[in-house]
């Protein structure tokens, strides 16, 4: 079996987008004994812990005229061959997503972590839901198959906090600079939201590699 750890931030708009690339990568025979692991990776680490107003942070970091709604154009071009809408002009907070993490944590124990990814990231890149938020993270876990006691349970307490601070300690190690990035096998990194071609390409050199060992 080989494993494909994805270190990921939920409001990257990148890894939405490799997320998709890799659904497709994986269909077929590429898929066949593969298993998903979702890392975290935070790219604002320091926002506090109820998030930004997102518009105010982009003009402090862009400038007063620096348009929030704007999505850079090859971010909307790629999306769109991906078939997805992103809405910039829904998003109102830039969330801390530390919460979020944890609750992929819970989704890992309930073989639904690869289904909340997608939800997380609809839900803030084409709902414009604040994914920082307990109730809304709540209502996305549900849909994506969590139970809803479980997890206002879990994030009430601190289930998931050291596993997620440990995975996000160890992504530089593993040479994580920047997300998406897949970790084949514990070994081979492949960084970037790449290409379908390209990742059937490694994930059928990793199978060939794993089963040399």
């Amino acid at each position: 079996m080989l494993t494909i750890e994805i270190f990921s931030d939920v409001i990257c708009p990148w890894c939405f987008i490799g997320k998709r690339r890799l659904d497709k990568a994986l269909l077929g025979e590429t898929g066949d004994d593969v298993a998903l692991r979702w890392r975290p990776y935070q790219l604002y680490p320091g926002l506090p812990p109820q998030g930004r107003d997102r518009r105010a942070f982009i003009r402090r970091r862009y400038g007063a005229a620096a348009d929030p709604t704007q999505i850079p154009g090859r971010i909307r071009e790629e999306a769109e061959q991906e078939g997805l809408e992103l809405r910039y002009d829904l998003i109102t907070r830039l969330p801390n997503t530390l919460l979020a993490h944890r609750l992929m944590e819970l989704a890992a124990l309930r073989d639904c972590q690869d289904a909340l990814a997608e939800a997380l990231f609809v839900g803030y890149f084409c709902r414009g839901e604040d994914v920082g938020d307990t109730d809304t993270l709540l209502n996305i876990g549900v849909q994506a198959g969590l139970d809803g006691q479980e997890s206002e349970q879990v994030l009430a307490g601190d289930f998931g906090l050291a596993e997620v601070k440990q995975q996000l300690q160890r992504a530089p190690d593993v040479g994580v600079a920047g997300v998406p990035g897949y970790l084949l096998g514990g070994g081979f990194l492949l960084p970037g939201a790449q290409s379908v071609d390209t990742l059937q390409q490694i994930i059928a050199r990793a199978k060939i590699r794993l089963g040399d060992h």
